[in-house]
């Protein structure tokens, strides 16, 4: 199940993201303000800036980087020009951080699987080895011969 989880964070999630962020390297770029600071990798972070003429609030996509700054810190972006709210930090705009998590995710879906396979084989063996004809009843039980001395 978690194999699933983040096998499908990967490949629904973060590849779209590194995308989506690598499609804004060619956009304008502007001076902006982080407007409201929190988690940027999973796409909570908002700027603001000056496009067209207007001051724009926007929010930073998931897979962006900068969650350490504060709320008022300076940095800057790239937006398309026919849609300001569409933005990215300039330092992600590369794809970088989000390719990272798509590949970490990935792998540790690889990983998750393995080990599922990897236990389910050892549960098998197990089973067959406790259900082999040497371990059965008479190999558990020994009879009069093997009794010690003293019991017989």
């Amino acid at each position: 199940m978690l194999a699933l989880l983040l096998g499908a964070l990967s490949v629904l999630v973060m590849v779209p993201a590194a995308r989506h962020l690598r499609s804004l390297q060619d956009g304008e770029r502007a001076r902006a303000t982080l407007h409201t600071s929190g988690s940027c990798m999973l796409g909570h972070c908002r700027v603001e800036f000056e496009a067209g003429g207007r001051t724009v609030v926007a929010d930073l996509p998931v897979g962006s980087g900068g969650g350490k700054s504060s709320a008022g810190s300076p940095l800057t972006v790239r937006y398309q020009a026919d849609d300001p709210r569409t933005v990215a930090r300039e330092e992600d705009v590369g794809g970088g951080g989000a390719a990272v998590l798509a590949v970490m995710s990935g792998g540790g879906a690889l990983f998750s699987l393995t080990l599922s396979v990897v236990a389910a084989v050892f549960v098998v063996r197990q089973r067959r080895a406790g259900l082999s004809p040497g371990a059965g009843a008479a190999g558990r039980h020994a009879g009069p011969a093997a009794a010690h001395p003293s019991e017989r």
